[in-house]
C-alpha cells in the first residue's frame, strides 16, 4: 500500500473512471495500461451501480492491474472493499461513511479523501482527519447531471485555506484545464476526457503535461 505523502508526491492527473465510456471497446486492463502508457500514477475505481461481490472482484481485478504498471488504487465510496482487496485508500461523498470511521477501518497510512462543494465543507474534511480533499463539479459535467458548476473561486480559497492536498474535478477537459491550474490545482479529477477518448493514453499524456508544465 502506497500512503499519504506519496499521494502528495505522484498525484497530478486523477483519472477517475468512467467504465461506461470505454468497456464496449476495451477491457478494464487495457484501459489502466492506456492511464499508465499516459503516465497516470493512480485511478480511482468509481462504479456506483454494482453489486458487492462483483464490485469486490472489479477492486481485486484494478488492483492487480495497478500493482503492475506502479499506480496507486483509491476505491470510491467504500472502505470496506478498499480493505479487502488492499487499496491504498478510499474517496468518501458528502453523504458517505464519515471520515473518521473509514481512517479506522483502514488505517492510519491509508488515503481518505473527501468530498466538498464549498470552502466550509473542504475546512470540515480536514479538521475530520482527510488526506485530501476534493472540490467540485467546477463545470457541467454528465457525471452529475443537472448540477451546476461551482467555478474557479471555490478551488481558489480551498487551495488558499486548507494543508492538506486539493483535488478538483467536474467537465475538465483539455479545452479548460489550463484556467484550472492557474487557479492553484495540481491534483485533477478526470472521468469523461480520459474515458471517452479515442486514444486515451494520449488524452490522459496531454491532461497531465499541462499540469506538470505549471
Amino acid at each position: 500500500m502506497q500512503g499519504v505523502s506519496q499521494f502528495a508526491e505522484l498525484v497530478d492527473i486523477y483519472p477517475v473512471t468512467g467504465r461506461e465510456l470505454f468497456i464496449d471497446r476495451m477491457t478494464d486492463a487495457q484501459a489502466i495500461a492506456a492511464l499508465a502508457e499516459g503516465g497516470a500514477r493512480i485511478v480511482q475505481l468509481r462504479q456506483k451501480n454494482m453489486g458487492d461481490q462483483e464490485l469486490f472482484r472489479l477492486a481485486v481485478l484494478y488492483r492487480e492491474e495497478t500493482r503492475k504498471h506502479g499506480m496507486m488504487l483509491i476505491i470510491n465510496d467504500r472502505p470496506d472493499i478498499a480493505l479487502a482487496c488492499g487499496a491504498d485508500g478510499v474517496h468518501l461523498g458528502l453523504g458517505d461513511l464519515p471520515i473518521s470511521e473509514a481512517r479506522k477501518i483502514l488505517g492510519p497510512e491509508a488515503v481518505v479523501g473527501g468530498s466538498s462543494h464549498t470552502v466550509e465543507q473542504a475546512l470540515q474534511a480536514e479538521a475530520q482527519g482527510a488526506s485530501y480533499v476534493n472540490i467540485g463539479p467546477l463545470f457541467a459535467t454528465a457525471t452529475k447531471p443537472g448540477v451546476a458548476g461551482i467555478g474557479l473561486e471555490p478551488l481558489r480559497q480551498v487551495v488558499d485555506q486548507v494543508r492538506i492536498p486539493v483535488t478538483c474535478m467536474g467537465g475538465i477537459t483539455e479545452a479548460n484545464i489550463a484556467p484550472v491550474v492557474e487557479a492553484g490545482a495540481r491534483h485533477v479529477g478526470v472521468v469523461g476526457a480520459i474515458f471517452g477518448a479515442e486514444d486515451m493514453a494520449g488524452a490522459t499524456a496531454r491532461l497531465a503535461g499541462a499540469i506538470r508544465r505549471v
